[in-house]
């Protein structure tokens, strides 16, 4: 099936031509028939599986036909997130949306507020955002939510890890009883059941993932490495191996500063990305490193999500993530559209919990392997973990590392600068316009 055979419009298809697709993937499949029906929808897929086209697509269909909004009004909200998502949505919709004569922008926080008010004024057809920056524009009536017609959640199993909640909920009360629900997730866990609940009427469902399971074609190891050799163990493997692009994790921002400095004082060009970095570091970073200029990406799991890198070749877990879903977040970014993929983890001692945590998760058994020159001390006593927030007793806690869980990180993360909330005094910069 092509995606002529969906009933998208001629425009579509030739933004879609030019972009280089001709087969949809199975969420396109399934979602953009769903969409263009008119009805709510609640759909899990992995990254990496072309979500972002499968509400784009139908949506700016829909949109296309009907009338021009009015001043500070939006006709469609895909709230996203993280910086780095909207603006891949944001991009996503000028590409496909190139033939039509839509108005779309894309707003976050950490940058002025000033040029984002200037391109709301005039009214848009699509309005991409991260929570805490729409609602501080709304809460200023600088924008109009009363008139939307489609709202999209994007990652909203991560909206609600990051602590937005409470934002989505204040969002939820201005917007229209009458509109069309996109809720888009990683998976069906019990809070976003409990929000589908809530938010949608009688949706279709789709789930072309099973829960909580990893990309197929992601050959998958474990390192047994003492904690003070991770580092040169990796600089090891990306040398020996010659891996040329090579995205890792880190659990804290100055971990992820740390290491980047690191291997870039011995020969291997490697930045680091976190919410404390500024947008166009960050930016310049990940255009270097999808390039191809930039050999290592070194990042934390929240300015991470949402990254989208086409035929990633090597994840690398330099520290297991405290919970144990961030393990299927952080690989699903290689051996994406059919392409291998490679995902190794650097695990010490400290490590041991959080690793059969994921194992339980995934319900396999991971390939443990042992590098020669860098063998583990068996006689080595684990330490507790460092989490971006001061240390925690134990290696995984209760299941794992999943006992910490959403609280902790709604408190740590969302107000560290990872998310999307600035402060209103800032000024300066701003995110640009796009015609879609």
């Amino acid at each position: 099936m092509t995606f002529s055979d969906l009933g998208l419009r001629a425009e579509l298809l030739r933004a879609v031509e030019a972009q280089g697709y001709t087969t949809p993937t199975p969420i396109q499949l399934k979602a953009i028939p769903a969409v263009l029906k008119g009805g709510d929808l609640l759909a899990s897929a992995q990254t990496g599986t072309g979500k972002t086209a499968g509400f784009t697509l139908p949506m700016l269909q829909r949109l296309a036909d009907g009338p021009r909004p009015a001043k500070r009004q939006v006709r469609a909200l895909v709230l996203t997130p993280t910086r780095e998502l909207a603006a891949q949505v944001g991009e996503s919709v000028a590409d496909y949306g190139r033939h039509l004569t839509l108005k779309s922008h894309v707003i976050f926080g950490g940058v002025g507020q000033q040029p984002q008010v200037d391109a709301i004024r005039g009214g848009l057809d699509v309005l991409v955002a991260t929570p805490g920056r729409l609602l501080d524009l709304q809460q200023q009536k600088h924008v109009d939510l009363s008139r939307v017609e489609i709202l999209v959640l994007d990652e909203a199993d991560r909206m609600l890890d990051m602590g937005f909640i409470h934002d989505i909920k204040k969002i939820l009360r201005v917007l229209p009883e009458k509109r069309q629900n996109l809720l888009f997730s990683a998976t069906f866990s019990n809070e976003i059941q409990a929000l589908a609940n809530k938010l949608l009427d009688d949706p279709a469902m789709i789930e072309v993932a099973r829960r909580n399971t990893t990309a197929e074609l992601v050959d998958q190891a474990i390192y047994r490495v003492d904690r003070e050799k991770k580092r040169e163990l990796l600089a090891h493997l990306i040398t020996r191996h010659d891996w040329q692009q090579v995205l890792v994790f880190t659990r804290t921002k100055h971990g992820a500063n740390r290491l980047a400095e690191q291997l870039s004082k011995q020969d291997i060009p490697a930045m680091a990305i976190h919410g404390n970095k500024s947008q166009s570091a960050r930016t310049k970073a990940l255009a270097a490193f999808k390039t191809g200029d930039l050999q290592v990406l070194v990042a934390t799991d929240i300015a991470a999500r949402g990254l989208d890198i086409e035929e990633l070749p090597h994840v690398v877990n330099f520290e297991l993530p405290n919970v144990a879903e961030d393990y299927v977040h952080r690989i699903g970014r290689t051996g994406r559209a059919g392409s291998e993929g490679k995902a190794v983890s650097l695990v010490c001692v400290d490590e041991h919990g959080l690793l059969k945590g994921i194992e339980r998760l995934i319900k396999r058994d991971l390939e443990k392997r042992i590098e020669p020159g860098f063998e583990p001390d068996p006689n080595a006593k684990p330490e507790p973990i460092e989490n971006g927030r001061g240390k925690r007793a134990g290696g995984g806690g209760r299941n794992g590392g999943q006992g910490q869980r959403r609280q902790g990180q709604a408190a740590g993360q969302r107000r560290s600068g990872d998310e999307a909330r600035a402060p209103r005094r800032r000024r300066g910069g701003g995110s640009g316009s796009r015609q879609a």
